[in-house]
């Protein structure tokens, strides 16, 4: 919108390196670069052309403190063997090489390197906070980024980016959208930095979108090993006080107004409000506030807590204790149907066939999924390709003009447009040119699953499009 400033940062909390201009980096980078320690690839010889092998790379950071995917890699790894088992892509092999970008720029920049010096022909179904790293090398060597799990800005603007969801920006709009309907007072517990502060705008964008009022903001360090202040902070702010025994949400926060919908302040005597709702987005730290929230809530009455996925999955929820765990009755926003779909059977399957003891691989995993989804576009580009050349250029072309990849319904059909900032694109105004698919799922954990709460997709392109971004 006319006015509007772009989103500028990464949007996981922990990392807030600026996203740099995006422009073509010119020329190849030198072929001595350096590679990294712990990437792998699957077995197979080298080539460009022909019958040689067709080749790409999958990263994710592994064996660190922070942020670890490596499901990611391995399943491609995975869908390798399986797709080389069924005669490969146009009869030619897959190699898939590998690389821990270990959750930091240098990391990062070596794996992008390692695939220019490789000549794969495009980076797959990958996970990387640090954009302003690894998308200058393959900008400059003409590498497509397919499918990156959506964590940075920059894989909306690149325009050898093939985004296949809509990142954090979808995820924070459409919980938003949700809880508008079903929320007295909305907090919201984000991180106290430059990436945490664009946060509260892209859930306000939703509640406000279903007529509801901004969320209380909370901020909180990033690097906590525990939430007790925040946590009973978010409690008061749900809008009952400790011990009052009050139904949750029954009272205002102080200056906060009404809750939507409700007709009356509280204390008026008109009906009982909706409950009020705490919306944690800190990334990894999500768990650990979740641990203080736990034992904060049992002074409080009854309020939900809703979240997005990335920071809490299925394992997650297993891990904290299930249906008894502190997320049992959450609602959270993800980008695809849930993991007991039946439209994820094929996925499944070759985790079944190919990675069976494989403990790294989880097929609830949003990275995993990602990695699916991602592959099955490269595989669309290559097979449109015919017998020609599969090239960096040719996958980029192929995509560039039009193709259209249908996904077995998880997602829409996706398609990127060459002219991403025509007139139809509503999204480019506001920093997104490349997204193509603003659609989420909303889930809710019921007896310690992920179910989903109603069927079908939310499309928060409006909703983005009316957000207030700094």
């Amino acid at each position: 919108m006319t006015g509007r400033r772009r989103i500028r940062s990464t949007f996981l909390p922990r990392h807030h390196r600026p996203v740099r201009a995006l422009a073509l980096v010119a020329g190849a980078l030198a072929a001595g670069a350096s590679l990294v320690t712990g990437c792998g690839v699957v077995p197979g010889t080298t080539g460009g052309s022909g019958d040689d092998p067709i080749k790409v790379m999958t990263w994710a950071p592994s064996d660190t403190e922070a942020t670890n995917k490596p499901g990611m890699p391995a399943f491609a790894e995975a869908y390798a063997r399986w797709i080389n088992a069924r005669g490969g892509l146009n009869g030619r092999k897959l190699t898939v090489l590998t690389c821990n970008d270990k959750n930091n720029g240098v990391g990062a920049a070596k794996c992008a390197r390692r695939a220019v010096k490789e000549h794969v022909v495009a980076v797959v179904g990958s996970y990387s906070q640090y954009a302003d790293s690894f998308f200058p090398p393959l900008e400059g060597a003409g590498i497509p980024y397919i499918g990156g799990y959506g964590v940075t800005n920059a894989e909306f603007t690149s325009p050898l980016s093939y985004p296949i969801n809509g990142g954090q920006p979808t995820l924070l709009a459409g919980l938003g959208k949700e809880l508008a309907r079903d929320c007295g007072n909305v907090t919201l517990v984000r991180p106290d930095t430059i990436a945490g502060d664009e946060l509260p705008v892209l859930l306000d964008s939703g509640l406000t979108t279903g007529g509801h009022r901004a969320a209380a903001d909370v901020r909180a360090a990033d690097d906590a090993s525990e939430y007790s202040a925040q946590s009973t902070k978010a409690l008061a702010g749900s809008g009952a006080a400790a011990g009052s025994g009050s139904a949750a949400g029954s009272g205002a926060a102080a200056g906060s107004g009404a809750a939507a919908g409700s007709g009356a302040a509280a204390g008026s005597g008109a009906a009982k409000e909706k409950e009020g709702c705490v919306v944690p987005a800190l990334g990894d730290r999500t768990s650990t506030f979740m641990d203080s929230f736990r034992r904060a809530r049992a002074e409080y009455p009854r309020v939900r807590t809703a979240m997005a996925m990335g920071s809490v999955d299925q394992t997650e929820i297993d891990a904290s204790g299930g249906a008894s765990g502190p997320y049992e009755g959450s609602y959270i926003t993800g980008w695809y149907p849930v993991a007991s779909d039946a439209r994820w059977d094929e996925m499944k399957k070759v985790i079944k066939e190919e990675a069976f003891d494989d403990n790294r691989i989880d097929s609830a995993d949003a990275g995993v999924q990602t990695t699916w989804i991602a592959y099955t576009v490269f595989r669309k580009a290559v097979e449109s390709l015919g017998g020609g050349e599969v090239t960096a250029d040719s996958v980029r072309g192929t995509l560039n003009d039009g193709l259209s990849v249908p996904t077995g319904g998880l997602t829409p059909t996706l398609r990127w447009p060459r002219d991403t900032w025509n007139a139809t694109n509503h999204l480019a105004s506001i920093g997104f040119p490349r997204m193509v698919n603003a659609n989420v799922t909303l889930q809710v954990v019921r007896q310690g699953r992920l179910v989903a709460a109603h069927e079908g997709f939310t499309d928060v392109t409006q909703t983005l499009r009316h957000a207030d971004i700094d």
